[in-house]
Parts: structure tokens; C-alpha cells; sequence
């Protein structure tokens, strides 16, 4: 198939775009980087320099790639440092999220475009009710309030993807390690700047960024529209999972703070993930999409991704 990327340097497409390729599949992969585009075109695709903001660009770009599918992996958060405000450090990816969203959309109508892959996020779900989550369960209409306008971008394509577009699959990520991805938090964790809030009884769930990309190409193959939590196979606390990483970092023990206190230190949004996140069950995937992740738990991963 002729495969449109967008994002394919980030996190996750540099994984997908050489997945692709490998799986015989033609690449068109855009970036806001002419840098970058360069490194693209080595791994078999034809690059675009692209401003997902740019309409008329995105559906001159589009419709010159004459893609069968559309992969939607626009963010903007190579330099993220602080989630105390974190619809200030998310501006951007909420505008590609909803402004970047809807030009692809429109693109895609265009170009006669059916299917159309798109990222979302397991932080979508109410904090209320059992721990782990299913994609029929309710998403969350109480965000905190430094969170409020990235929570609504994210409902905004998981709603506006799977309604407007003849094929919209949203894959509803659990938090993604590897490097890359992760290299912040793990320094944080060997700083012990990075500690337990309260109990620690927030569940989340995890993916290797390699993982998530194998589920998203099985997403461009098959699947039914839809959302699909793409996750491990083991959701955990906050409280399990932290020292186990701060073990394979080789660092200390984290610290553990009262949630006050971890108001004061990180802000409410941290403190919401760290005692009532909800995590998923990624059974939907694995069954309809045909997708298995190479590491079952982040117990594997986080070792592997330190190299323990």
C-alpha cells in the first residue's frame, strides 16, 4: 500500500516508517525538519517538509502522495520539560491535535483517502471505577485544570477521527518507553526527582515504542474502524512499577511524598496520574488486530531499554 506518515521522526515513527518499508509498503513520511529529511530518505521513503498547521500544504502533499492510508502521529514534544502546566508545555500538540487533525481530515476527503490511523492516549479514561480499562469504558469529563485543553485535544481525535473519516482507527497508547522516549523520566528517576506521590496507587500502563509501532502497522493492514487500546499485558501501580525502574536505572530507591507535598514539587495533573490514573487492556488489539508486543510486561522492557 502507499502509506502518507506524518510525525515520522518522532517517537514512534522512527520505528514505523522502517517497519513499513520492511513490510513492502511505500512511504511518503513527513517532518517539520529539512534536517531530517535527509535521514528519512535513507531508509527507503520519500520525504516531505511539512507544517501539519499548513492547510493547503497538508492537502497539496496529500493528494500528491495519493496515499491508501494516513497515518496521524503529529506532536510536538521533543522539548517538554515540566507537566506543572501542562496545557502550557502541550500547546502545540493540541493544535496539531485539533487545528493538524482537521487539515488531515480534509485531506484525506481530497484525495479519496478511507482509512486513516491516528494517535491517541490511555490518559483518555475516567479516574473512576476499576483499574484497568476497556475501550467501551467512559473517558474522562473532570480533567484537572492545568490539564483541560490537552485533555479535550485528545478526545478530539479519538471523537472527530473515528466519526469523520470512512476508516478511523484511533490507537489509544499506553505511556511509551525506549529511547527516545523515556530518557527524561529515567533521568529524573536517577536524580530521585521522581518520586512516590501518596500511595502510588495509580495504574499505568505501558508500551516499548518498537511495540507500538508493530501495532500501528497491523492497524494500516487490517482492523475494523475503531479505538484500540495499545498496551501491555500488565497494568501496574505506580508504586510497583517506579522502584523496579529506578532498580534497572541503578539508582536508589525513589523517594515517597505526601500528596501535598507533590502538589507543591510537580503540580495536580502529576499527582492525579501518580494515585488515580486508570490503566487498559490491550485484549481488543491482540485479538482483532492480530498484534502481540515483543515485551508482555514493562518488568522486560524497562531492563532491556537500560540495558540491565
Amino acid at each position: 500500500m502507499r502509506v502518507f506518515v506524518t510525525g515520522a521522526t518522532g517517537a514512534l515513527g522512527r520505528h514505523l516508517v522502517p517497519g513499513l518499508i520492511a513490510a513492502g509498503h511505500q512511504v511518503t513520511a513527513a517532518t517539520r525538519s529539512p534536517v531530517k529529511a535527509a535521514a528519512l530518505r535513507g531508509t527507503g521513503a520519500e520525504p516531505v517538509v511539512l507544517d501539519g498547521l499548513d492547510r493547503d500544504a497538508v492537502v497539496a502533499a496529500v493528494r500528491a502522495a495519493a496515499p491508501d492510508v494516513i497515518v496521524h502521529q503529529m506532536t510536538a514534544l521533543a522539548d517538554m520539560r515540566s507537566l506543572r502546566r501542562v496545557d502550557r508545555e502541550f500547546a502545540a500538540t493540541n493544535e496539531l491535535r485539533t487545528r493538524g487533525t482537521d487539515n488531515l481530515l480534509e485531506a484525506a476527503e481530497a484525495a479519496g483517502v478511507r482509512r486513516i490511523v491516528a494517535q491517541g492516549h490511555n490518559f483518555l479514561y475516567a479516574r473512576s471505577g476499576g483499574p484497568v480499562k476497556t475501550e467501551d469504558d467512559p473517558v474522562e469529563t473532570r480533567p484537572v485544570p492545568s490539564a483541560e485543553r490537552t485533555v479535550a485535544a485528545i478526545r478530539y481525535v479519538d471523537e472527530t477521527v473515528r466519526l469523520k473519516a470512512p476508516e478511523g482507527i484511533v490507537l489509544r497508547y499506553g505511556t511509551f518507553y525506549g529511547p527516545g522516549a523515556s530518557d527524561s523520566m529515567v533521568e529524573l528517576v536517577r536524580k530521585r526527582q521522581m518520586p512516590v506521590v501518596g500511595g502510588g496507587a495509580g495504574v499505568w500502563s505501558f508500551i516499548d515504542c518498537a511495540d507500538a509501532a508493530s501495532a500501528t502497522l497491523a492497524a494500516i493492514e487490517r482492523g475494523e474502524p475503531g479505538a484500540y487500546n495499545v498496551a501491555d499485558d500488565d497494568p501496574a501501580p505506580v508504586a510497583e512499577w517506579l522502584p523496579h525502574l529506578a532498580e534497572v536505572a541503578g539508582a536508589k530507591p525513589p523517594l515517597r511524598v505526601p500528596e501535598w507535598l507533590g502538589r507543591l514539587l510537580a503540580g495536580e495533573f502529576v499527582v492525579a496520574q501518580m494515585t488515580s490514573a486508570r490503566g487498559v487492556s490491550n485484549e481488543k488489539a491482540k485479538k482483532e488486530l492480530g498484534w502481540e508486543p515483543r515485551y508482555a510486561s514493562w518488568r522486560e522492557g524497562f531492563r532491556a531499554a537500560a540495558g540491565a
